[in-house]
């Protein structure tokens, strides 16, 4: 009578365990197919340009030059524009985080006539392309004086992100009313409520919210080369203009410049990643 059970759990222990594999092997895939171009990257920079430009295509580098990375890092100042980058991109996630938590809060616990409409026309502006606000922010910050400075990226974190407020305004809207209305009935008002009471809960939602802020401007390339010049711009534009001689661009060395590039951004997204995870799946999809 028990071999049956006995066969049943064999098969579903078998059957864990062929899903498990399963699951391992796409995970695997997965992890070659994003790790493939920057292994690539990182073997194009340890190759010379004779060895680039060769008809002859050799994966590995038959003699690794790695005065490439060397020069990555002196052919351009490449200390001041990762500092220029690396205040634009904080100042920029610290303001957006903020207002964005504002906005969401008030979204999520103010009751208002027009609440939803506007919720949605602010939703709605995210399906309109970053490119067509371009000139006409450009033509706004010229007559304001204010191009080649870093202004425009605060009055832009003033604003807020669309996403962003959707994210903050889920994970308020998750919270129990109680809490709000015990605070009340202690005296607090809305924004003693919300910095005191409701930001500390949503901490996942918060670093989550500054990784995306920070790696938008990170890794924009379009708004810096139009907004700002000289000393002032930042290092993806510095890399893309100063890896070059005699109007030829060194692609290798250009290539290990990216690898510096990305490093802050890794660094960042391995030190929150767990808070990252945490913020986008307590976000929710609650109304």
């Amino acid at each position: 009578m028990t071999t049956p059970k006995v066969t049943l759990a064999n098969r579903n222990a078998l059957a864990r365990r062929r899903s498990r594999l399963l699951l391992y092997g796409v995970l695997i895939t997965l992890s070659v197919l994003f790790l493939a171009p920057l292994v690539w990257n990182t073997l194009y920079a340890l190759k010379s340009g004779a060895e680039n430009s060769s008809v002859h295509v050799h994966l590995l580098p038959q003699h690794p030059e790695w005065g490439n990375f060397h020069s990555a890092l002196t052919m351009i100042d490449f200390a001041r524009y990762t500092g220029n980058t690396i205040f634009l991109a904080g100042i920029s996630a610290v303001l957006v985080t903020a207002s964005s938590s504002l906005v969401g809060f008030g979204f999520a616990r103010l009751r208002g006539r027009g609440r939803g409409p506007l919720f949605t026309i602010m939703l709605a502006t995210t399906m309109v392309p970053q490119i067509l606000t371009v000139i006409p922010t450009y033509v706004i910050f010229t007559r304001l004086d204010l191009i080649n400075t870093y202004w425009p990226w605060v009055l832009w974190g003033l604003a807020s992100s669309p996403f962003n407020v959707f994210l903050f305004r889920q994970a308020f809207a998750g919270l129990p009313r109680e809490l709000e209305e015990a605070a009340i009935l202690d005296g607090c008002g809305y924004f003693r409520i919300f910095v005191q009471i409701f930001l500390p809960l949503v901490r996942p939602v918060i670093a989550t919210s500054f990784i995306l802020s920070f790696t938008w401007v990170w890794g924009d390339f379009i708004t810096p080369s139009i907004f700002l010049q000289g000393d002032n711009t930042t290092l993806g534009v510095a890399m893309a203009a100063g890896y070059s001689e005699n109007g030829i661009v060194l692609k290798n060395v250009l290539a290990a410049g990216t690898i510096f590039y990305v490093l802050p951004v890794l660094v960042l997204f391995f030190v929150a990643q767990r808070s990252f995870a945490r913020g986008v799946a307590t976000s929710g999809l609650k109304g």
